[in-house]
């Protein structure tokens, strides 16, 4: 470990260099790719520089034990054991930091919430889970912008895409993709009888242009009438926009602006992302369970958290982690389950990780460009 952090100490000490050259400033992408990096590295580096210093200071108080006076030989015993515990606390920090890093945790997200089995209780759980979310985005500073939504009756949602722009944002909710299954007694149930609903959720990272390249002679684009509620614009003008990427078969719709231009832009960065969604699964299907372990599949299909209303009971049964306060999960106080599905996930990077450190990333190709 410690040979690689003398690689990374000099890796930064050359990113300093290059910071101070003006030929670095007159490019701005460049520039901001040495940025980012120094950041990186300076939180590593500060580290290892603290190591070892206590390191030395270790190796000074071991030769005060050679005094002959007792009291600073006391006073010796105590510093090692508090030097002992600050370098142990280090060495658990910086094989943390060495772990190979998801390139995607500063993005901002796109959220789709779709209502699965369960018919109305499932599209009302459905917009309770996009209100949770908007919450939690608002608490957070973020700013939560709907890309597409179709209504369900009783005031339900049967899908609802949202982009969701923040520092972090995706490193924060990555881990609500799978299948959230709700318990509780629908308003319509005259008996009592507690009924069983799913509502899907994937988080993807939102994807650049520089991330995932389309050709413009790879989609097909058709314009239609928008449908139901809405304004003005709604059933009389060809503002709605469908948008199907040829080589893989997506299709995306958008139709919730009145704009025919701000509905085609707002489908392509849902086809962005699920393009980009698509080409890591690929990936990730190619490297090792290891691998794998250290990124978090965030496997749609797995039924990861249930939210029991009659015990006021929300639990994630990929941590075995149950909480009795459901009403404030829902009004987006889910910061304490994150927390600990993020330790528990870095624990099983620690786990696996071999700690190689790669400080820089390359860019991604979508399927098909």
């Amino acid at each position: 470990m410690f040979s690689r952090l003398k690689g990374v100490e000099e890796r930064f000490l050359e990113i300093e260099k290059r910071l101070s050259d003006p030929e670095s400033v007159n490019d701005r992408l460049a520039y901001q790719k040495i940025v980012r990096e120094h950041a990186e590295l300076n939180k590593i580096v500060a580290a290892f520089r603290l190591h070892r210093q206590t390191v030395k200071e270790l190796a000074d108080s071991n030769e005060l034990l050679r005094d002959g006076d007792p009291g600073i030989k006391e006073l010796a015993r105590d510093e090692i054991h508090a030097l002992m515990t600050a370098k142990e606390e280090l060495e658990a920090e910086l094989k943390k930091l060495l772990m190979p890093k998801d390139p995607n945790d500063e993005k901002n997200v796109l959220i789709e919430i779709r209502a699965g089995t369960g018919g109305e209780e499932a599209g009302l759980f459905a917009g309770d889970l996009y209100k949770m979310y908007s919450r939690y985005a608002e608490s957070k500073g973020w700013r939560i912008e709907v890309m597409t939504h179709h209504a369900a009756g009783a005031g339900g949602l049967k899908e609802v895409i949202a982009m969701i722009q923040g520092h972090g944002a995706f490193s924060r909710l990555k881990f609500e993709s799978g299948t959230h299954r709700v318990q509780r007694v629908p308003t319509t149930e005259t008996q009592g009888r507690i009924h069983t609903s799913a509502v899907t959720v994937a988080v993807l990272p939102e994807a650049e242009e520089v991330e995932v390249h389309i050709e413009p002679g790879d989609l097909k684009v058709d314009v239609y009438r928008s449908t139901g509620p809405g304004g003005q614009s709604v059933n009389t003008t060809d503002s709605a926009v469908r948008i199907t990427h040829l080589p893989t078969g997506l299709v995306v719709t958008c139709q919730d602006e009145k704009s025919q231009l701000k509905n085609k832009n707002k489908a392509l960065k849902v086809l962005r992302a699920r393009l980009y969604d698509q080409m890591i699964r690929e990936q990730n299907e190619k490297r090792s369970e290891t691998r794998k372990s250290q990124i978090g599949s965030g496997d749609r299909s797995e039924r990861i958290r249930t939210y029991n209303f009659p015990q006021g009971r929300v639990t994630d049964h990929r941590i075995g982690l149950t909480l009795y306060r459901l009403e404030s999960i829902l009004q987006g106080e889910i910061d304490e389950i994150i927390d600990e599905l993020v330790t528990f996930y870095q624990a099983q990077a620690l786990k696996n990780a071999d700690t190689g450190y790669t400080p820089t990333i390359g860019r991604a190709t979508a399927p098909g460009s």
